[in-house]
């Protein structure tokens, strides 16, 4: 192999070896990439996977995973009795309880309040997951966790 032959080939070989590090260096600082949910349920729960798909069209990756007893999860992610709601999500290190909207999800990750999640109680109807027409009743997105007392992170409907 010639001179010429070689140096356009080592130059080759390291072009791709440096763009083979591209993904890596995006999924590294987070570009292009959906967010993960976790999200634990009943299995059979209508409602939640309508939740899940309501939170994949605004960006947000979900894997639903039926569990088998859901009241010693939230209790282990911390989840106040009075916050409960029919399914839990995690993602990045948040607890997401109940119907929350999808803007919120994404609020929570952004500004990344020192609490351990928010909470959407009870199932509201008009909330992602729980639509009925245009009725929306009003209802209340609540941090929780962290060192202060639960507040309200976003209000919905009308009063």
């Amino acid at each position: 192999m010639d001179r010429r032959a070689f140096i356009f080939r080592a130059a080759g070989g390291a072009g791709l070896f440096a763009l083979s590090g591209i993904p890596w260096r995006l999924r590294a600082a987070g570009v292009g990439l959906k967010p993960e949910m976790v999200i634990q349920k009943n299995a059979g729960c209508m409602c939640c996977d309508r939740w899940a798909t309501h939170l994949n069209e605004h960006g947000i990756h979900t894997v639903i995973e039926d569990h088998p007893d859901l009241v010693s999860f939230k209790e282990t992610m911390e989840v106040p009795e009075d916050l409960r709601s029919c399914h839990t999500g995690v993602i990045e290190g948040y607890v997401v309880e109940g119907h929350v909207p999808a803007d919120d999800v994404l609020r929570l990750l952004e500004q990344r309040p020192p609490v351990r999640g928010i909470a959407v109680p009870g199932m509201p109807i008009g909330s992602p997951g729980m639509e009925s027409g245009d009725r929306v009743d009003p209802y209340e997105v609540i941090a929780f966790g962290g060192s202060g007392e639960p507040y309200v992170f976003a209000g919905h409907g009308s009063s």
